[in-house]
């Protein structure tokens, strides 16, 4: 049986952690970029600073106008 250390040296525990950590992390500059787009920022200029690209950033402002239209 695995204790927590050899779990943790597994590669399924390190992909799945890596995964994990990556999908947080893309979540966090979602919001980011939200909140920037809130503030009046430009699209090129968000995208630029939360490295998503103009097309997420685009994809994002048009499910937050759809929301606020709701």
């Amino acid at each position: 049986m695995f204790g927590l250390t050899e779990w943790k040296q597994t590669r399924f525990y390190q992909e799945v952690s890596a995964e994990g950590y990556q999908e947080g992390a893309q979540e966090k500059q979602r919001e980011i970029a939200l909140k920037l787009l809130e503030l009046g920022l430009s699209i090129e200029l968000i995208a630029e600073g939360t490295g998503l690209s103009v097309e997420q950033v685009q994809q994002l402002q048009q499910q937050s106008d759809q929301s606020s239209q709701s």
